[in-house]
């Protein structure tokens, strides 16, 4: 049976409570009896689904929002010192908990995988839940997205395997002591936390060593920055490593991907057998990731021909290549990839499911700081697309710098040959996409910011 409710959380305010790593742990503590409450800065599908299992939820961010009798205060990286509620905790001395904290409590007692990367983890994190829940073995899992089936980024289970995803972004995955780590790709990102490759490294390497002594790490064995991590570790008498990929030398082999539209057939050899299983996701990207999910599944002792046939009842997370809808022919997916290899894997993964399609993109970069580094390969990915529109930077936690705009990646677009035309207003794009698809066009909305909402937007204005 999973344990229960933490004291010092049994009455948790939350500040962004409806962020995608803050909602999934508000619902796993309202699920396990918490009396929740928190704010967030608008009204949200997420707040609803939060007063659904009875949180209280704020709208703005005022002291008052604060319970004189909450037990704690969460917060993420993302929360100013200068937030009205973190003020008024410090007057009350009410204990303020970072997310992963918070995260690490409930996973207490559990038999936790931990997801790891640069990329992929949300899809593969998703993969799990739906496979292990698929199998009745009835996990709690805490996602950075909503899956397409259940609709929802986390669930308290009964039984005593909790998945999450672990992030890297401010060095909060070092918190958790998983049974089982998953490390999918190690690359520079998040630069106002990383300096150079070498921090990253050793970030990954934390979190590594905090895997339980007898544990599993899943680690690519493809991915330049995962096989040198690999090189790297150094204490592993009390570690298991399991690779997997396209190398000879995988302990998981992927033997072949075969593209079927918008679903993948893989083909893996594990234990000197082939086994084949169906994900409904397209492209070789997805397929590693779905590989990896195997893999750790195995670790935890559940059957290979098993966890192959229930993942291939994942159907998707929101924003990961999801279908929005299709109106005259032309068919419009979100995309959340914001990073340069995100941004490749998910273009060519929908040039391998329509090859006969023109690719048309609409693309939010994200923060000022990972526009600042990597632009160039920015634009570079935007030439695998047709034709692209570019809008402002979403700048989510950052203030602005100077000299840092679109304008970056759209002239790094121009000099790789790309078609890309610049927009500021970001309500006029349902206009710009209509005079630009044709049936039989893919328009992919793609971005980590509100450039989602632009979605079906562009289907109504197709539409008319």
């Amino acid at each position: 049976m999973a344990p229960g409710l933490p004291t010092a959380m049994d009455r948790p305010h939350f500040i962004g409570i409806g962020g995608a790593g803050m909602s999934g742990i508000a619902k796993i503590l309202a699920q396990r009896g918490a009396r929740v409450a928190g704010s967030d800065s608008r009204e949200s599908a997420t707040a609803e689904s939060l007063r659904a299992l009875g949180a209280t939820v704020h709208i703005g961010h005022a002291a008052e929002h604060l319970a004189d009798d909450s037990t704690c205060v969460v917060v993420s990286s993302a929360i100013r010192a200068d937030n009205p509620e973190l003020v008024r905790a410090a007057e009350l001395a009410i204990p303020v908990v970072h997310r992963s904290d918070a995260l690490a409590s409930l996973m207490g007692g559990l038999r936790a995988i931990a997801v790891a990367g640069t990329h992929g983890k949300t899809t593969t994190t998703s993969m799990l839940a739906v496979a292990l829940t698929e199998l009745g073995l009835d996990p709690s899992y805490a996602i950075g997205g909503d899956l397409e089936g259940p609709g929802t980024n986390a669930r308290h289970g009964a039984g005593d395997i909790f998945v999450a995803e672990a992030d890297e972004s401010d060095r909060s995955f070092q918190k958790y002591d998983p049974e089982v780590a998953i490390v999918l790709n190690v690359e520079l990102d998040h630069h106002a936390n990383y300096a150079s490759m070498d921090e990253i490294y050793d970030s990954f390497e934390t979190f590594v060593g905090k895997v339980v002594p007898g544990g599993t790490l899943v680690i690519s064995a493809d991915q330049p920055g995962a096989v040198e991590l690999t090189s790297r570790l150094r204490d592993l008498s009390t570690l298991k490593i399991v690779t997997y990929g396209d190398s000879p030398s995988a302990d998981v082999r992927v033997h072949k991907v075969t593209p079927r539209g918008l679903t993948s057939e893989v083909t893996v050899v594990l234990d000197g057998r082939y086994l084949t299983f169906t994900v409904s996701v397209p492209g070789s990207h997805y397929a590693h990731n779905a590989v990896a999910a195997l893999a750790a599944g195995v670790a935890l002792g559940i059957p290979a021909h098993n966890l192959a046939s229930a993942l291939g009842k994942y159907t998707g997370v929101k924003r990961r290549l999801q279908l929005k809808g299709e109106v005259n022919g032309v068919q419009v997916i979100d995309s959340y990839a914001h990073h340069p290899t995100e941004m490749t894997a998910d273009l060519e993964a929908m040039r391998g499911a329509a090859a006969d399609a023109r690719l048309l993109v609409v693309f939010q970069p994200h923060l000022f700081s990972r526009t600042q580094e990597l632009a160039t390969e920015m634009g570079q990915a935007l030439a695998l697309a047709d034709a692209s529109v570019v809008l402002d930077i979403y700048p989510a936690r950052e203030d602005p710098i100077p000299g840092v705009t679109s304008s970056l990646i759209i002239d790094a677009a121009r000099r790789a040959g790309a078609d890309v035309t610049a927009v500021a207003d970001k309500a006029t794009v349902p206009d710009v996409i209509a005079g630009m698809a044709k049936q039989g066009d893919l328009v992919l909305t793609m971005g980590a910011g509100d450039v989602t909402d632009l979605g079906p937007q562009i289907l109504a204005r197709l539409s008319n």
